[in-house]
């Protein structure tokens, strides 16, 4: 192997993009990252942007990196060099932040997917969400934002629930109408946003259970962050008497940028290698 070369990778979602830079050698290391919400701008635009505002901090050139390499909606990544599907690279930026990890579940803004992986961040199986449920980062967003709410927030008003009130809509319309519902008869912000992380930790119980999944499992993705949410995974897991071990990381919003930038420098090795052989 290069003693050591950059690679770049960039996780484009239906709101965020996260973009990290990485240190590739036999220890990879972040060199940075940054996230920004798209709004509603151009994704291309804004991607572009983030990586050459992420070159010039760093005083490189787009030549300077070996590989850059895109996942989630990356066709809008006009300079990449290479593309991985989400599961594989939530995969390996989960192995990185914890080398143990046998399941990882990436809570998403459409969907949440549960995934059994390998020791080498192998994909092994996987089980998720319709994208209609009520069960993903995007609902959680709307029903915080009619509740008054920034999404920052929400995971520490869930944390201030005493009598929780839980949705019975699968489908995130019929959900919707259930939380206008509980605000019109008084239930407060903390017990509706505490009722609805149950129900969608309860969904993600369902999909592991589906999935056979063992411990440790690793929580990836937007909602990672979210206190509220991994503490109501924690409680309906403590109530169905599994014992799966829960993980997060702080960086953990970023592991599909990570794991696309870990795929994309082994990827230039291999290419490399082949080209040794052919010259």
């Amino acid at each position: 192997m290069e003693n050591s070369f950059y690679t770049m990778g960039i996780d484009v979602g239906s709101n965020f993009i996260k973009l990290i830079l990485v240190d590739y050698s036999d220890s990879p290391k972040i060199v940075d990252k940054h996230t920004e919400k798209i709004r509603k701008r151009n994704p291309t635009q804004v991607a572009d942007e983030l990586i050459q505002a992420m070159l010039t901090k760093h005083d490189l050139k787009y030549e300077d990196i070996a590989y850059l390499a895109s996942t989630g909606e990356g066709d809008l990544v006009k300079r990449k060099r290479g593309h991985f599907y989400g599961m594989t690279t939530h995969a390996k930026g989960a192995n990185f932040f914890f080398p143990d990890a046998v399941t990882v579940v990436d809570m998403g803004a459409l969907y949440v997917r549960a995934v059994k992986i390998t020791k080498d961040a192998r994909v092994q199986d996987y089980k998720m969400t319709g994208q209609c449920a009520s069960g993903s980062g995007q609902f959680v967003e709307n029903i915080s934002r009619y509740l008054g709410l920034a999404i920052e927030e929400v995971g520490e008003v869930s944390l201030q629930a005493e009598e929780p009130e839980i949705s019975s809509g699968i489908c995130a319309v019929l959900a919707e109408t259930d939380v206008i519902n509980m605000v019109s008869r008084g239930i407060t912000t903390p017990n509706i946003i505490k009722g609805i992380h149950l129900s969608i930790a309860n969904r993600i119980i369902k999909l592991l259970s589906s999935l056979k999944a063992e411990s440790p499992i690793v929580i990836t993705g937007g909602m990672s962050l979210n206190t509220g949410m991994i503490q109501a995974i924690e409680e309906q897991l403590a109530e169905t008497g599994k014992k799966y071990i829960i993980k997060t990381h702080p960086d953990a919003i970023y592991a599909g940028a990570l794991g696309a930038a870990l795929w994309g420098g082994f990827r230039h090795i291999k290419l490399k290698e082949k080209q040794a052989v052919l010259a």
